[in-house]
């Protein structure tokens, strides 16, 4: 039984209805004393903010961006020029914050969202930092964002391995972030909506713990998203819970087929 709470909607794609529906958990983790990580999940935003900084700075830094988001959720226009200028209205409020005064205040930001175009929906993944978005589609997960960190530039460069990069002495080492300097904006990723895809958007406190197998694992063993999300949340903790830990998971199905299951169940 799931502790954590699924939402739904109805989307229509191509004139056919199908059922989005998500869930999300954070937990400060095992090693820390609190929780620097922040997410918002409401349709049509699905978002995880990893801060870091002294002090107070990575928990104000990431609930910042979160909330100048949820705010453009609320006005309803949902669309990259607008969540580019909620950002550059995170970054002031963050120089502007009295407990952010150190320069390695920030946060990663990354998720994805509903774009419209002519009436029909499409996903957009953004991403700024090493927190992630993965995609399960046709029982196969890839990861859809591309880490901005040091390591990962290493990995491009031939430098290391992908192995190696796990216990690399700058594996911390982000290349970008949203903090208290100019605004560079997200890399965004392009996808179609189908049903039978699920989203894994996360903290690298859960990719710390878990392998991308794992990931792919707790996600064929649970098909409702909040107990998704616990199981893994509750695999990371067991696993050493080295760093905080958030998670959103979406995915979207037939509506028709939804129902019918749920009326045989």
């Amino acid at each position: 039984m799931s502790d954590t709470t699924t939402k739904t909607r109805s989307v229509m794609v191509a004139q056919r209805p199908l059922l989005l529906s998500w869930a999300g958990v954070t937990d400060v983790g095992r090693r820390r004393e609190n929780n620097q990580d922040a997410f918002f999940a409401e349709y049509p935003l699905f978002i995880v903010a990893d801060g870091m900084g002294g002090h107070a700075g990575g928990e104000i830094a990431s609930q910042s961006t979160v909330t100048r988001l949820e705010a453009v959720v609320a006005s309803g226009a949902v669309e990259r020029d607008a969540i580019e200028g909620a950002l550059q209205l995170a970054v002031g409020d963050i120089a502007d914050h009295p407990e952010t005064t150190d320069e390695g205040t920030g946060t990663t930001l990354t998720g994805v969202f509903l774009e419209f175009e002519n009436d029909e929906p499409h996903w957009v993944a953004l991403n700024i930092g090493d927190s992630r978005v993965y995609l399960l589609r046709d029982d196969r997960l890839v990861q859809v964002t591309t880490d901005h960190s040091v390591v990962q530039e290493l990995i491009a460069a031939g430098k290391i391995s992908p192995e190696e990069a796990e216990g690399h002495p700058y594996s911390n080492v982000i290349t970008r972030a949203v903090g208290a300097s100019e605004l560079t904006a997200p890399d965004y990723v392009t996808l179609d909506v189908r049903a039978g895809d699920r989203f894994v958007i996360c903290s690298d406190g859960l990719t710390k713990e878990l392998t991308d197998y794992g990931i792919q694992h707790f996600l064929r063993e649970n098909a409702d998203p909040g107990a998704a999300v616990d199981a893994m949340l509750a695999a990371a903790l067991e696993n050493g819970g080295r760093d905080n830990v958030t998670l959103v998971i979406v995915q979207i199905a037939d509506e028709s087929s939804s129902t019918t299951e749920s009326a045989a169940e």
